[in-house]
């Protein structure tokens, strides 16, 4: 008789791991707006590996993963606040266009800015007039509700490197 478990004596096949707590979780999204407009998937690609807790997904994406097992396949409606948060008027910013040094700041681009602590920072160029720019520091999906669709594929104990 083949015995296929582990030297632990752990069956793999008979235990279905949940997504939770020290668990490796191996999965394809897609993330789309309001509108369905798809703004990252890994569809056409390798599909996304991390630990849950480990900070790689927002708390508001990873916990309505948690209690699943491979094969699920679900839609979450992810309000602004549990993704990337309200859009914030006080993170619009007016620089000067001296600030962009050799760079030419132009409507729609994106710029890396570090703040005082050496943070970088991305903004984004919403007006240039003169010698003003109108910069926007707000997260690029900021007060979009937002659908997450998941498909689990693997869920095993994460493994301490």
């Amino acid at each position: 008789m083949s015995d296929d478990r582990n030297r632990a004596g752990h069956d793999p096949a008979s235990h279905a791991y949940t997504v939770g707590e020290g668990m490796e979780v191996t999965l394809h999204f897609t993330l789309k707006l309001e509108d369905e407009t798809v703004v990252d998937s890994t569809r056409d690609k390798d599909p996304a590996t991390f630990e849950f807790g480990d900070g790689n997904l927002p708390p508001g994406f990873e916990h309505p993963l948690k209690g699943l097992e491979a094969g699920a396949r679900e839609r979450f409606t992810i309000p602004p606040e549990h993704a990337f948060g309200q859009h914030n008027e006080q993170n619009i910013q007016f620089l000067k266009r001296d600030d962009f040094g050799d760079q030419e700041p132009e409507e729609g681009l994106m710029f890396s800015f570090a703040d005082k602590a050496g943070t970088e920072l991305p903004g984004v160029v919403k007006e240039v007039e003169g010698d003003r720019v109108e910069v926007d520091f707000n997260h690029p999906l900021a007060g979009r509700t937002l659908t997450f669709e998941v498909e689990v594929i693997n869920v095993r104990p994460a493994t301490t490197h």
